[in-house]
């Protein structure tokens, strides 16, 4: 008998999250469930929120509310299932709440209120699972929580303390996601570099073969796929240095996402954060020295409470001579819960807004500069999408929905997911243009 229970899936939030609500579509799936994104014609909604920032929250209870709205049975989970009832006093009609990472309570909640009518055995989904990205890339997530203290973050009292998955696990799955059509993995977690920390890099087996449960072990076998393997979330612990000889040789992309967060060491010992801008300076120049072709991304924090015009020039000063390839900033936004709230003084609105636009201005035209080096380069670039004005693409240089494009005039057909050879001709402010090549 086949099912015909469909489930409205509604994902807000970072790339953890997706990775939770692909893992909890691919279980659905497995059991018979059709999956919709639409409201109206399906037998109830579940919404994956983020409870990260106010906006967030904000944005999460909306979306809760428009599917009751629309649909009226909603399944609440993700980070602000966690941040005690709130869901509960703004929607108290919801039919459950769960925290992040909560596969098995989202689909036990399911069962009870729109039971399975079949045998998940005679299902079938694709190798890779279910994904919510384009079939030629897909974010892997190595492991969850984090065991650091920020004081602007919740993330621990949300996903909780460091957990590695296996590193069976996660190569199983990385092979398996080549095997269905990825060319592109997006290596996540709350704390990447960290991975094995808290087992103490035990020794786990892929392919019949001991490998520890280490950064750079895991980075070398992900290597071996022969696919781009971009980095993001990495937290810039000494080992970092081990993988820029894997990315100069092309195992993995000349790609780092190291999220700094300021340069002032009063700013950064209050964010409860590493405090040592010089040495990061100098760690940049070693990196690339060893890979010069490196892209280096970077998210920092404007307005920070107690952060002095001395503070801020610091940080301006720290943009400059670092020179990052790309950059996402945020004005501090106090979040329920952080101990950064108690901290003295709060910045006034107003001076947060000049500072975070003078910071984007001198970005801007850190990266302008930079992309204007490319022109007349030739690169290879992962094709996204063909619309009726020529391709989209993205280089090595660039991570989906972050960072720049690269438009190109189509010559000869391609499909998504190919990877082509291109000539830089021109660039915006953020973006490449390009000619393909044959």
């Amino acid at each position: 008998m086949q099912n015909t229970s469909k489930i409205g899936f509604i994902s807000l939030g970072c790339p953890k999250a997706t990775v939770d609500s692909e893992q909890i579509i691919t279980q659905l799936r497995a059991e018979g469930y059709e999956i919709s994104p639409n409201y109206n014609d399906a037998n109830l909604v579940v919404v994956n929120t983020c409870g990260f920032i106010d906006d967030a929250v904000e944005e999460s209870l909306d979306t809760i509310g428009e599917a009751l709205t629309e649909n009226g049975k909603v399944i609440v989970t993700g980070c602000l299932g966690a941040k005690g009832d709130t869901v509960k006093q703004t929607h108290p009609q919801v039919l459950a709440v769960t925290g992040p990472n909560s596969t098995k309570e989202v689909l036990d909640a399911v069962h009870q209120h729109l039971p399975p009518v079949h045998d998940p055995y005679t299902s079938r989904i694709p190798p890779g699972g279910i994904k919510l990205t384009p079939r030629h890339y897909a974010y892997l997530k190595i492991s969850e929580g984090c065991n650091h203290h920020c004081t602007f973050c919740i993330i621990p009292s949300l996903r909780g303390k460091l957990v590695s998955r296996p590193i069976g696990d996660v190569l199983q799955e990385a092979e398996n996601l080549k095997n269905a059509g990825v060319k592109e993995l997006l290596i996540v977690s709350q704390d990447t570099s960290a991975y094995g920390s808290d087992i103490k890099y035990r020794t786990g087996f892929w392919g019949g073969r001991p490998i520890k449960t280490r950064f750079y072990e895991l980075m070398q076998a992900l290597g071996e796929l022969g696919i781009w393997v971009r980095l993001h979330y990495v937290y810039p612990y000494p080992h970092v240095d081990e993988v820029l000889p894997l990315m100069a040789e092309r195992k993995i992309l000349p790609y780092l996402d190291i999220p700094f967060q300021h340069a002032s060491p009063n700013i950064l010992k209050n964010m409860k954060r590493p405090a040592h801008a010089e040495k990061v300076i100098e760690r940049i120049h070693q990196w690339r020295a060893i890979c010069p072709d490196i892209t280096l991304r970077s998210t920092f924090i404007v307005g920070f409470p107690g952060e002095t015009d001395k503070d801020f020039e610091i940080l301006l000063d720290f943009l400059e001579q670092a020179q990052f390839d790309r950059v996402g900033a945020f004005t501090y936004s106090a979040v329920e819960g952080a101990n950064a709230n108690n901290i003295k003084p709060q910045i006034p609105d107003e001076i947060k807004e000049q500072r975070m636009q003078q910071f984007m201005d001198q970005q801007a035209s850190i990266s302008h500069k930079k992309l204007q080096q490319k022109i007349g380069q030739k690169i290879t670039v992962i094709v996204d999408q063909i619309d009726d004005k020529g391709i989209i693409a993205r280089s090595m240089a660039d991570a989906p929905e972050i960072d720049g494009l690269v438009f190109i005039e189509q010559s000869q057909p391609v499909k998504p997911g190919q990877f082509i050879d291109v000539k830089i001709t021109a660039t915006s402010e953020h973006d490449l243009f390009a000619e393909q090549l044959s």
